[in-house]
């Protein structure tokens, strides 16, 4: 049994703070309906009232998130902060049920616990919010509220558009990463309320919950197009609901770095940006690497805006950007090769887009033919197997590999060998006249850094659903012979393309196992002549880049008592023609390993399976199964759970089925089988 504590790699503690701190354990937020959120509270040994800096989020803050809290808000509190975790109303050990992500009531009690934290006697009423993924989303959203103690946020790993950003559709495509989170959800949110937080009534209101609890990946498919779901809780319908400063960061390995820039360039109060090389971590952990001072920085930020200190966090480009060089392509990939360069606004005059030209084969800056030159785009279904992962969040594998495989099953367009290098920071676009000889169709184009040797790194990639020409709101099915004109945006990037190097354009009709495919094999005539691939060329210059030797508080405590693993393998069946893709997560969905918070004594083991099979031969054969067990607790408090849970479609309809089981104490406490049938629109 290995000892060990539960830290990010490459940030080293601090010793001394300018104040020392508590950390109480629970502490009940009032709602104004009546309702309790619970919430963990680092607070500064002072009798002098501070700011307060604020997060809300469904996962835990007693046994979920406890290890990336104490290093982080430890550190905030040492420096004269007041910190409040707050678990969403229906988590954690908060009254109620959760009925879904993003939800009016969510905002609501931000408000009322914001208006609850500045009103205590600890608060100088000068609030701060800030969070990772849901919480870097509802810090923008409460701020779109403007609640009078909110002061600033910082959000990490966020979108500002729901629909066309978050992990449920892309371009208009379903994303099989809404069936993968779904599913997570659910074994998230099976786990119940602690029984030292509320020994007269978790058990009770535990049961109430998984009896409450929706199929969260049935839930969000049954919004196919960008409807009023989705436009609530996205700050991009109007950015100038936020009067308040905002400090934006996510990373190249991440997947919500689209919405960094749009954010900086719909804004118009103070506001900064970083992006990165990482995943979806906070920065301070840096994977992949460099890391920076994250916390540095946002206690530069909480200074400037929550206790009115006249220093230097707005003396730098609006948006710092790591500019990536090439890089070999590597499905590990620990660390990031690049320098930071900066731009002083979005859009930006030092980026300007040239327009390359396709012939059958290349792309060039030279004319296009006058002449239609047509040819037949019908990609096998099975296209997209080196991509990896939608998301990053850091762990071994995950990046995408060598494209060449990929390239193989796709239509490509190299450039000539370049005569300089090429940087571009932004985002490409590819644009092009078609028909279509089926009514529903996807358009996928992908943009690769092409070494000597062959071997192909991916650098963007953006993908359409076809039936979405007239907007993503509604579905317009095609038109057998009619012609048609497309845009697909790629994914924002910052690379440099060196001397020598050819730049590769791949565009297919199928992305498996990134998105659902379309029911039928396609077809696509595309009309080389119209084509156009814009690249946002960078003429802009270096910048000294954020604070680099990352600090944090003292680590939690956790014993390790099996090392997690993460395996990742793709097999071909040569009779059925059919190739299966494997993810397991063996002790920690994220490799965390099985653990235990040593402080509370309470152990978390969480294993996953998820198995995505499709053959060549039929876009309908596509099968996606997720199979977990969730194991929490400790003596007298022990749960055991298991999810099984496939995904597969017809023509017209998906279909999801499956189970939950939940023992508590070896008691088995529920049962629910899942089948749920849903239309398909336009997918």
């Amino acid at each position: 049994m290995a000892k060990t504590e539960f830290k990010p790699k490459r940030i080293m503690t601090r010793d001394e703070f300018p104040y020392d701190w508590e950390v109480i354990e629970n502490v009940w937020v009032p709602m104004s309906d009546g309702c309790r959120c619970s919430a963990r509270v680092w607070r500064p040994k002072t009798d002098e009232p501070l700011p307060a800096i604020f997060e809300t989020q469904p996962y835990r803050k007693r046994d979920g998130m406890r290890g990336r809290d104490e290093p982080m808000y430890g550190f905030f509190a040492g420096m004269g902060y007041n910190v409040v975790r707050v678990d969403m109303r229906g988590a954690g050990e908060s009254d109620d049920c959760f009925y879904d992500e993003y939800l009016k009531q969510e905002q609501d009690d931000a408000i009322d616990a914001i208006n609850w934290i500045a009103s205590q006697p600890w608060c100088d009423g000068n609030v701060g919010m800030m969070g990772k993924s849901w919480s870097g989303f509802n810090s923008l959203q409460v701020a779109a509220r403007r609640p009078e103690p909110l002061k600033a946020i910082i959000c990490v790993g966020f979108v500002d558009d729901r629909y066309t950003q978050d992990i449920h559709y892309k371009g208009g495509c379903l994303l099989n990463d809404n069936f993968w989170w779904g599913n997570i959800m659910l074994a998230y949110m099976c786990r119940p309320i602690d029984k030292d937080i509320k020994p007269e009534t978790w058990y009770e209101e535990s049961l109430r919950r998984l009896e409450e609890m929706p199929l969260w990946p049935a839930l969000w498919l049954k919004h196919q197009t960008r409807d009023e779901y989705w436009k609530h809780g996205s700050v991009a319908v109007n950015y100038d609901d936020i009067d308040i400063p905002v400090f934006a960061l996510d990373g190249w390995a991440d997947s919500y770095t689209n919405s960094v820039l749009t954010l900086m360039g719909g804004l118009s109060v103070p506001r900064k940006a970083m992006i990165g090389p990482w995943a979806h971590v906070f920065a301070h952990d840096g994977a992949p690497g460099p890391a920076i001072d994250f916390l540095g920085e946002a206690l530069k930020w909480w200074d400037k805006w929550l206790k009115g200190r006249d220093n230097d966090c707005l003396d730098c480009p609006m948006v710092q950007v790591w500019l990536e060089d090439s890089m070999k392509p590597e499905t590990v990939h620990p660390m990031s090769d690049g320098r930071w360069v900066g731009l002083d606004s979005w859009p930006s005059v030092d980026v300007k887009d040239e327009t390359y030209h396709l012939t059958y084969g290349r792309i060039s800056k030279e004319p296009a033919s006058e002449k239609p030159e047509i040819v037949e785009l019908s990609t096998l279904p099975n296209h997209g197997l080196l991509a990896n992962e939608w998301m990053g969040a850091g762990v071994p594998g995950e990046s995408p590999g060598d494209t060449r495989m990929d390239d193989g099953m796709a239509m490509v367009f190299d450039s000539e060998l370049l005569g300089e290098d090429v940087e571009i920071l932004g985002y490409p676009e590819f644009e092009v006249e078609f028909m279509s000889d089926k009514p529903k169709a996807f358009l996928f184009a992908q943009i690769s850094d092409v070494f000597p040797d062959g071997s192909s790194t991916r650098v963007s990639y953006g993908l359409m659903n076809l039936t979405h020409l007239r907007g993503h709101g509604e579905v317009s099915l095609l038109e057998p012979d009619r012609k048609y004109r497309a845009k697909v945006q790629l994914d924002v990037c910052g690379h440099n393309f060196p001397k020598g190097h050819r730049i590769r354009l791949s565009i297919a009709n199928s992305y498996w196992p990134m998105i659902w495919p379309s029911p039928e094999q396609v077809t696509l005539r595309l009309n080389l002549s119209t084509a156009e691939l814009k690249l946002p060329a960078f003429k802009g210059k270096d910048c000294e880049g954020p604070m680099k030797e990352a600090r944090c508080a003292p680590l939690t405590p956790v014993t390790v008592l099996a090392e997690g693993h993460v395996g990742r393998e793709i097999s071909y069946d040569l009779i059925t023609d059919t190739w299966t893709s494997v993810t397991d997560g063996v002790g920690g969905v994220f490799g965390e390993g099985v653990y235990r918070f040593d402080d509370i004594g309470t152990v978390v083991e969480h294993n996953l399976r998820r198995e995505l099979t499709l053959s060549n031969k039929d876009p309908l054969s596509a099968v996606y199964r997720i199979v977990q067990k969730m194991r929490n607790g400790r003596e007298g408090w022990q749960i055991d759970c298991d999810i099984d849970v496939t995904q597969t479609s017809d023509m017209d309809y998906f279909y999801i089925r499956g189970f939950m089981d939940a023992k508590i104490n070896g008691d088995h406490v529920f049962h629910r089988d899942y089948d749920e049938t849903i239309p398909r629109n336009g997918l």
